[in-house]
């Protein structure tokens, strides 16, 4: 296992719930109701796969080696632009969160605050994933040492075992492969 080219392949499930995501949305305006578990479901996702599972290791696991093995570029593009996007999808999901919140207690305007806030969402991380694999990840590549990248992936392993055993990644891959069917 390579530990980058394991987050460039997260990134393809990431896209394919956003696509999920712009498709909820697009049903929405087209004026059918929201379905609440679909979007619980969504947000889970995010929350736990993108987030937790994903963004964590890239957190814990590799930009904080590029600050401080690289510095000056790398402290650039992970302070000031992967962290700060991270925080902002949080953002986003925490809004839609409440957003949903509100259409499910009558506030029938609220619809318009779930579209806004899902496809912000979409539109931050398809950006950011682009970012991601296209400048962060090959300035990880080119720029840390062979043994930095050796223990990134060792301790990648360790962590995706772990969530294997847990059922981490099955669990999410199948939850977006019956929202993919719902809304193709």
């Amino acid at each position: 296992m390579d530990a980058i080219n394991l987050m460039v392949d997260e990134h393809k499930y990431i896209k394919r719930m956003l696509a999920v995501i712009r498709k909820a949305c697009i049903n929405i305006m087209n004026g059918m109701e929201i379905d609440f578990k679909d979007f619980e479901d969504m947000i889970d996702f995010v929350r736990n796969y993108a987030d937790k599972h994903h963004h964590g290791k890239e957190e814990k696991l590799l930009f904080n080696r590029m600050v401080d093995e690289i510095k000056g570029a790398a402290e650039k593009v992970v302070n000031f632009g992967m962290l700060v996007e991270h925080d902002l999808g949080r953002n986003y999901i925490k809004q839609l969160e409440e957003s949903l919140k509100k259409v499910k207690q009558g506030d029938k305007d609220a619809k318009v605050d779930v579209i806004a806030n899902a496809i912000s969402y979409t539109h931050l991380l398809h950006k950011h994933i682009d970012t991601e694999d296209n400048v962060v990840y090959q300035l990880a590549k080119r720029e840390l040492s062979n043994e930095t990248l050796n223990k990134v992936t060792n301790e990648c392993e360790k962590f995706e075992e772990e969530m294997s055993r847990e059922g981490i990644q099955e669990k999410y891959i199948k939850m977006l492969e019956k929202l993919e069917k719902k809304y193709q």
